[in-house]
């Protein structure tokens, strides 16, 4: 099956070609408001009409209780609660308290539509290209679940097949239920295909090059902000430089709204 592009209208597009990132579409942090800045920072430059997002050799942890995770995430909202609270986005780990709390910025926080990124990945067993819809959660904490677009961990895929990660994640959203699938497919997802989520009240069907591969049906009925992330998991601080920078590319975004609705 097909994508019907037919009843939608572009309300968000960053193809970054202006090779500068825009503060008006992103936030250059991943989840802030559980770090310090330094940690949190992206890491990225503007290479043959693309983003590409880059772990460096001296990229700090994400957190110092996460030594074996690197960051360099793009997100199209942030807010929290005061310093030492558990208020704030994604709390996907029980632990996190708030240590720079962030001010409420709402770039992008689109409730249904279609949701769109051109990516490819590099073929690396440490590292995971992902593009996520997370719940903004300011309203009600238990707003809080995922539309797990696509998660492409290096181990997974290849030049002739590749395995991605595609679903819905429940979270603190008692209403969800986790439904995750690994797909594999004959592409190279390490040359540029699009993932999409075409997100309706009662499903969210998955799209890969605009061919249906999943439907999940649930709804999730809030504003939920764009993640954009390449993660690595290192597993120990004995590096060889000479495998960095690690990275993952972007070629655009799109988020679109349904004429239907």
């Amino acid at each position: 099956m097909e994508l019907d592009r037919s009843r939608l209208v572009l309300e968000f597009e960053d193809a970054f070609t202006s090779k500068r990132l825009d503060p008006a579409h992103w936030i250059p942090h991943y989840l802030p408001h559980w770090t310090s800045p330094e940690r949190s920072s992206a890491r990225y430059d503007f290479v043959d009409g693309a983003l590409r997002l880059r772990i460096d050799a001296d990229q700090p942890a994400w957190r110092e209780a996460d030594s074996g995770l690197r960051v360099s995430n793009l997100q199209t909202g942030s807010w929290s609660g005061v310093l030492g609270s558990t208020l704030g986005q994604h709390r996907h780990v029980e632990e996190l308290r708030v240590v720079s709390p962030q001010p409420d910025r709402r770039l992008y926080t689109p409730r249904y539509g279609l949701i769109e990124a051109e990516l490819r990945s590099t073929i690396d067993p440490t590292t995971m290209l992902a593009f996520w819809l997370v719940g903004f959660e300011a309203s009600a904490p238990e707003d809080s679940g995922e539309i797990c677009i696509i998660e492409l961990f290096g181990d997974s895929i290849g030049t002739t097949t590749s395995e991605l990660s595609i679903g819905v994640k429940a979270h603190h959203d008692p209403r969800l239920q986790d439904d995750m699938a690994r797909i594999t497919l004959d592409i190279d997802a390490s040359a540029w295909h699009t993932y999409s989520a075409e997100w309706a009240p009662d499903q969210v069907r998955f799209f890969v090059d605009d061919r249906l591969v999943r439907t999940v049906h649930q709804d999730i009925d809030y504003p939920m902000q764009l993640m954009l992330d390449l993660f690595e998991f290192r597993a120990d601080e004995t590096l060889d430089t000479s495998h960095y920078p690690k990275f993952g590319e972007v070629r655009a975004v799109r988020g679109f709204r349904r004429t239907d609705r």
